[in-house]
């Protein structure tokens, strides 16, 4: 868990546990600052469910208003600055919170998902063949027990967010644009058959969702 990070606990987990909330989420962490209106553009929703959500998000401390950006007509919204943890050991004995940990995290995974689509498939025409040659797409196959999964994964994340930390609060540059890094470690489910029970709120992980 990054410093900046903030936890979620079980309450705050329960609100952001709807697709269009998690939609919303991510419209911000990407595209940055917008109003309800165009969020609902880029959703196709209705401006008055995004307000909503908008709300909702805003009350539990997920985003927060930008007043530098806001009118007397309209709001802007903008992320709180910061990472999202999920903690297990706040799950495990609140089954309502577990469930909605399951439907956050696997929105966000539909998610990277469909970014990823998008970009196979958009990313040479829009960007051209220099961002494309400075992207990657990356899989490494290795057997690991428990202990060397955890270490590993802690090494990695800490590498990134050394590298990230730094750019995330200076003026973009010219020529920037948003970026996506994704990191996805995990046993692979069918190879090598059934393993031991595992304890459902722990299998989320320090760090489920970013």
């Amino acid at each position: 868990m990054h410093s900046s990070d903030r936890r979620v606990d079980a309450t705050a987990l329960k609100a952001l546990a709807h697709p269009l909330r998690v939609d919303i989420i991510d419209n911000l962490a990407m595209g940055g600052p917008a109003t309800a209106s165009q969020l609902a553009d880029r959703l196709g929703e209705s401006s008055g469910a995004t307000s909503y959500h908008l709300r909702q998000l805003a009350r539990h401390g997920f985003i927060e208003e930008d007043a530098e950006r806001g009118t007397a007509r309209e709001r802007w919204w903008r992320m709180v600055p910061g990472g999202l943890t999920l903690s297990p050991t706040d799950l495990r004995d609140d089954p309502g919170a577990h469930e909605a940990a399951l439907l956050v995290t696997r929105q966000l995974s539909d998610q990277r998902a469909r970014h990823v689509d998008a970009f196979l498939r958009r990313g040479e025409a829009e960007f051209g063949e220099a961002w494309v040659n400075a992207s990657r797409l990356m899989t490494a196959r290795t057997r690991l027990t428990q202990e060397e999964l955890l270490e590993i994964g802690d090494r990695i994340e800490q590498v990134i967010m050394d590298v990230v930390g730094p750019l995330r609060d200076r003026e973009d540059p010219d020529g920037a644009r948003t970026v996506a890094l994704q990191f996805n470690m995990f046993p692979v489910v069918g190879v090598d058959g059934p393993g031991p029970a595992a304890d459902p709120a722990s299998s989320l992980g320090d760090g489920g969702a970013k």
